[in-house]
């Protein structure tokens, strides 16, 4: 298809047609009807743009072109103009503040696009995908945030005209620096904020106090002597997502218990004051060993008080995340037969079920792994051998319950007692004492730095306990003692990104969307659907939380 009639179509423009078509929008469509919805009107953005934009629109006196200022999710928050004709042609499309002009809404335009390629576009005339915006000429070109590198908005100017304008390009960067540099020393603003409320706070020699900005963390003398290394990836980890106060128990990698009161800092874009109050003086154990690899809160107790009950147990969870290692302290010193349901397809159905019914001669406790892959008979049968008297403690691992389909549901309902065992991504609390004890089980005289640990925990951790073991092991082959830095790390698993300040609720979004990213091929469109959001939702969304597909 060719826009303009009698040129070959730019392949920025080609490919912005192609993402318009598929959004479901026509060349036809009506821009009239877009959905306002309200903004912040004190946004740091707005803060920076604001002097900007107004010496911008007194380079533009007596011309017919407008400033438009687009938001992270490429809403207009603000509009600037010398001609009231342009103004008045912009309301009829409904380029006003609170409408979000991405290509979805409002198809190929100099809001949306550069949004979407993330770099400067010019779109002339009949380059617009929808008619009523072919009577504009425009260049938009995104504004970054100096520190996080993350786009925080979209600067376009908009003429009444159809032909290209060399004012455009370098008008527009130089306007974009100027807003980037004024947000660069919001930042340097923001940390002076910081720095004051840290010192306000230290006053007093006996509190404990961490201030946690996007780059530092300050810590007072109290909080140095009980804090560790690795329990500053911990604090950063909970108060990110915070936007006004937490309060809750911890226990620190020494094994102190204290009281943590988190409180975000006023004027700061991500500084947060942690006061850490000791609990008692005393230090809590912290457990060693292959037990420890499921350490949670009460996860410990749980296994132990099974292990001493009767009844078949089912232990949920993901692969690699300790199903084997929680059925054996389940089993505790007693003698364990596994049975692999993946071992049907080797030895086949008859025969497996007949080391099912006829357990080996003394053993007391009979794990049964990956309940999902058996059949409807074999689970039928299981379920019947559940009903009757075994003979043996009976432990079933499964994969998480919410994966699991209806025949294998109805297996696991038979199980009185359940586990379910949380992956590795979600458990940043336990993350430095559980490669702490994978470290000590490999012998290795090794001691986790900060920085290495703050991207360790960042990773996804498909392979949940199985992986770190596997990525540990792998160090503890290079090296046997001293720092394990980011260099150290495999290179797949030194970028902590921006994944690294991630909220728990966050790190739950962007499992989603990676799983419907996944299950849909790659296909946006169809991710979307499946979420049940919109496709541009879904690319801001996979940018914020560092999806890469």
């Amino acid at each position: 298809m060719n826009p303009s009639g009698n040129q070959v179509m730019r392949p920025e423009i080609a490919s912005s047609w192609r993402r318009t078509s598929m959004s479901g929008l026509r060349p036809e469509s009506a821009l009239d009807g877009l959905h306002i919805a309200e903004f912040d009107t004190a946004s740091r953005l707005m803060r920076a743009a604001g002097p900007v934009l107004d010496e911008l629109a007194t380079r533009l006196l007596d011309t017919t072109f407008c400033i438009a200022l687009a938001d992270s999710s490429c809403r207009i928050v603000d509009r600037r103009f010398t001609d009231q004709r342009t103004e008045l042609a912009l309301n009829r499309i409904s380029a006003v503040p609170g409408a979000q002009f991405t290509e979805e809404h409002a198809g190929t335009n100099a809001l949306g696009t550069p949004f979407e390629v993330m770099r400067g576009v010019a779109v002339h005339g009949a380059e617009h995908f929808v008619e009523a915006l072919k009577a504009f000429s425009c260049y938009g070109h995104p504004i970054r945030h100096p520190v996080t590198r993350r786009i925080e908005g979209v600067l376009d100017i908009t003429g009444l005209t159809r032909d290209a304008n060399p004012l455009f390009a370098p008008l527009l960067q130089r306007a974009v620096e100027d807003i980037e540099q004024r947000l660069w020393e919001g930042a340097r603003l923001s940390e002076k904020r910081l720095l004051r409320a840290f010192q306000h706070a230290s006053r007093s020699p006996c509190r404990a106090v961490v201030a946690i900005g996007g780059e530092f963390v300050l810590t007072n003398r109290a909080a140095l002597d009980l804090l560790e290394p690795p329990d500053h990836a911990v604090l950063r980890d909970l108060v990110s997502g915070v936007t006004g106060s937490v309060a809750r128990d911890l226990v620190l990698g020494s094994g102190a218990a204290v009281h943590l009161r988190a409180e975000k800092i006023t004027g700061t874009a991500d500084g947060f004051l942690v006061e850490l109050t000791p609990r008692a003086r005393t230090r809590l154990p912290v457990p060693r060993g292959r037990v420890a690899e499921n350490r949670r809160p009460g996860l410990d107790q749980q296994l132990a008080e099974l292990s001493r009950g009767a009844g078949p147990v089912l232990i949920a969870g993901e692969p690699g995340s300790g199903r084997t290692s929680a059925a054996r302290a389940i089993a505790a010193s007693r003698t364990v037969q596994v049975l692999d349901a993946a071992d049907v397809v080797v030895v086949g159905e008859q025969e497996w079920a007949k080391r099912l019914r006829s357990p080996k001669p003394g053993a007391e406790v009979l794990v049964v792994e990956g309940i999902e892959l058996l059949s409807d008979a074999l689970c039928a049968g299981l379920a019947r051998m559940l009903a009757d008297d075994p003979g043996v403690r009976v432990v079933l691992t499964s994969a998480p319950r919410s994966e699991l389909p209806p025949r294998v549901l109805s297996l696991a309902a038979t199980c009185p007692s359940r586990v379910e065992l949380p992956p590795l991504r979600n458990r940043t609390d336990e993350f430095a004492p559980i490669a702490r004890t994978m470290l000590a089980e490999l012998r290795a005289d090794l001691r986790i730095a900060p920085s290495a640990l703050e991207a360790l925990i960042a990773q996804q951790w498909p392979g949940n306990l199985r992986e770190l073991a596997g990525v540990l092991r792998g160090i503890t082959e290079r090296r046997t003692a001293g720092d394990i830095t980011v260099a150290d790390l495999p290179a797949g698993y030194r970028d902590a990104g921006r994944t690294a300040r991630l909220s728990r609720r966050d790190r739950a979004e962007r499992d989603a969307i990676t799983e419907a990213l996944r299950d849909t091929g790659g296909n946006k469109v169809q991710a979307a659907q499946r979420l049940g959001i919109s496709r541009t939702t879904l690319y801001s969304r996979m940018r914020a939380l560092g999806v890469s597909r």
